[in-house]
């Protein structure tokens, strides 16, 4: 694979002030494209993080699912110790570096990433699937358990059912229900996808839990990983 942090080294460091860090936002939300996913996706990758509270060691966790069948080929782990505070709409900065130390680990391009994080649904229009898909240069999905701004109503209680979520009168991405009568998820758009696309590959990702397969292996590889690492 072609190595994340020679991308990284030609857009920013990463340690960098909070001051710093919104005006890289800024800056670079104007290079995010959007437009349709292709059409021949057959790997999706789900990226989750995980760490002790308190502690400055983040853990990430890569897993690369087959799509449609979105069976496990293969995963990558990483863990870094980070100095970037926590800050509400800052989390890429703390969570970047672990990410990208997976990536590297990673044998295979997978066609698609979806985050357990925020994309254009986020302040300044650029979260954790619009940061790192630009780094990454893959398309690039965020889908949140909350949303992190923005007003909606609720969608309908059967799978499918979404509503629009708006932020200052523009449109950054949607609730969806992945389950009938289950609490929907909040879907926006990263890089080189956009809100459509992406909550249709969410939903076909979603076939027995609430959140998209490859994101939910994530998540338990990385609290593992965490687990047995600490």
């Amino acid at each position: 694979m072609t190595t994340g942090y020679l991308m990284i080294d030609r857009l920013h460091d990463w340690n960098v002030s909070t001051r710093e860090a919104r005006q890289i936002q800024e800056r670079f939300r104007t290079q995010i494209v959007e437009r349709p996913l292709p059409g021949s996706v057959e790997t999706v990758a789900g990226i989750d993080i995980s760490f002790n509270r308190g502690s400055r060691d983040l853990f990430a966790a890569i897993a690369v699912l087959s799509f449609p069948e979105l069976q496990i080929l293969e995963v990558a782990r990483a863990r870094c110790r980070v100095e970037f505070p926590y800050v509400p709409g800052l989390l890429s900065f703390r969570e970047g570096p672990p990410v990208m130390a997976a990536w590297e680990r990673l044998q295979r391009e997978p066609d698609v990433l979806i985050f357990d994080g925020q994309g254009k649904a986020h302040p300044r229009r650029f979260g954790l699937a619009c940061h790192l898909g630009l780094l990454m240069d893959k398309p690039s999905i965020g889908c949140a358990k909350r949303r992190l701004v923005g007003d909606c109503e609720m969608p309908g209680i059967d799978r499918g059912d979404r509503t629009t979520l708006w932020h200052n009168g523009e449109e950054i991405g949607a609730v969806l229900r992945t389950r009938r009568n289950v609490k929907p998820v909040f879907v926006s758009a990263g890089h080189l996808t956009n809100l459509k696309s992406a909550c249709k590959l969410v939903l076909a990702c979603c076939r027995r839990y609430r959140l998209p397969e490859p994101t939910r292996q994530a998540h338990q590889l990385v609290n593992k990983y965490r687990h047995d690492m600490t």
